[in-house]
Parts: structure tokens; C-alpha cells; sequence
């Protein structure tokens, strides 16, 4: 299902890992960025919207509050959820306390606060990962994972019924900000691939494409995001998922 321009339009909600680099965030219509390698592949065109350390809660978030979206959504052609990753995150501090950080006042308690949690939390990651079930909690359960994922999904094709509709697989890190720990990276993937067979929804596994080039250190040095032979890889792989779906 193609626009009747002929050219199609991909609409992204993605976390940070459609946007940054080897080195640094770039801008979201460079070239080398996966979306943009994906869309150009099918001939067509990306439509990002992302955010640093999105959750599939911020993904709907935006898909509510942001007016670009609603701009872009008549002309969708398909949906790639590119969200998710983040969640598998462990996260030591509840998420709700830890995004109320940046609003601490004043400035002086909000430096104090953020580089003490930043400085805590591997140690706590790896200490959760020891003792309690499931390796601790993580950025968001992976029942509100999907759940969200479903509510991105239900909404974008009561406008654009038909659609073809990817998501990824949690992808793999060795960040030391979190101390390497992965743990609640299992369960998410089961969670969603159980939701996407149930809803019909083509999924972008992403360890086999990133995770030896992110284990290796060829991405990144945060160990989290991708050289541009990572973004290149599922670039690519994304576009072979939609093109047959995009040609029904």
C-alpha cells in the first residue's frame, strides 16, 4: 500500500538509535541515519520523530501531543516502531522520579542529584541483577511495553487503516553507564513477539544485525549506540521487511 504519489511515506517513533551516531546525535534527514537508509530503499521518504531514552510510553506520548505527527499522518504509507530498546533498561530509581530530575531546582541541587544518581547507578544495576527476581526493575515493564506499542499501533491505523506496521526486538548493549546489565532484556522480547503475532505485526530483530558490532565496540563508545555499519545494516534489513509488505 503505496500513497498515490507512488512514493511512500514511513513514519518512525523511535528512541535515540535512529538518530545518533558513532559520535554524536545528528540531524534526523542525515543520510546515514537507519530510518533514512531504510526509506530511501523503498524509494520513498522518512518521517522521524525520536527522543533520547524514549520508552514505547513516549512514542504515544508524542503520537497525542506532537502536531508534526498529526501533520504527516494522512499521508502514512507505513509504521515502524522503532521503540523499546529503552525499556529493557535497568532502572534503579523508579522512572517517574527519575525523569522529575531535570526539574529539580535550584540548579545547584539538580548538577547534585543527577551526577550522584549517574555515579550510583551501575553500582546499584549490578547489585540489583544479583539479588532480586528478574534482574531487577527496568525503564518499563514489558506489559507496558507493548501495551503502548498497541496503543501506537490502534491509532495510527484508525487513520490509516491497512498499513504495514514493523517493530523491533529489544536490541544488545554493553553500556557501562548501566553497569552492562541486561537482564530485563528476556522478557521483553518474548512480550513482544507475542504481541506482534497476535496483532499481525512485522518485527525488526534487531540483535543479530547490531549485536556483535555493539559487543565488539565498533559502534559507539557508550556502548549502546551504532557506528554507521550498524545503522546501514538495519537500515537495509528494515527495508527488505516493509518492501513486500508495502507492494499488498
Amino acid at each position: 500500500m503505496t500513497s498515490d504519489h507512488g512514493t511512500p511515506t514511513v513514519l518512525f517513533l523511535a528512541d535515540s538509535l535512529a538518530f545518533h551516531g558513532p559520535e554524536r546525535g545528528e540531524p534526523a534527514d542525515d543520510p546515514r541515519l537507519w530510518p533514512n537508509i531504510a526509506a530511501a530503499a523503498l524509494g520513498g521518504r522518512a518521517e522521524l520523530v525520536a527522543g533520547i531514552g524514549w520508552t514505547a510510553r513516549h512514542a504515544w506520548y508524542a503520537l497525542c501531543h506532537d502536531p508534526r505527527v498529526w501533520a504527516v499522518m494522512p499521508r502514512v504509507d507505513a509504521l515502524v516502531l522503532g521503540v523499546g530498546g529503552m525499556d529493557t533498561l535497568p532502572s534503579p530509581l523508579p522512572t517517574a522520579l527519575r525523569e522529575l530530575i531535570p526539574a529539580l531546582r535550584p540548579d545547584r541541587l539538580r548538577r547534585a542529584v543527577r551526577s550522584g544518581y549517574l555515579r550510583a547507578q551501575p553500582k546499584l544495576a549490578r547489585g540489583f541483577a544479583l539479588v532480586l527476581p528478574g534482574g531487577g526493575p527496568v525503564a518499563m515493564p514489558p506489559h507496558l511495553t507493548v501495551r503502548h506499542l498497541e496503543l501506537c499501533r490502534s491509532a495510527v491505523l484508525a487513520i490509516r487503516p491497512g498499513i504495514p506496521v514493523v517493530a523491533i526486538l529489544p536490541p544488545l548493549h554493553r553500556a557501562a553507564d548501566f553497569g552492562a546489565v541486561h537482564s530485563g532484556r528476556p522478557a521483553a522480547e518474548r512480550a513482544t513477539r507475542a504481541w506482534a503475532a497476535e496483532r499481525g505485526v512485522a518485527l525488526l530483530d534487531l540483535p543479530p544485525l547490531v549485536g556483535e558490532h555493539v559487543l565488539s565496540g565498533q559502534g559507539n563508545p557508550d556502548g549502546m549506540h551504532w557506528g554507521w555499519a550498524g545503522h546501514a545494516a538495519v537500515g537495509e534489513t528494515c527495508a527488505d521487511v516493509l518492501r513486500p509488505l508495502l507492494r499488498t
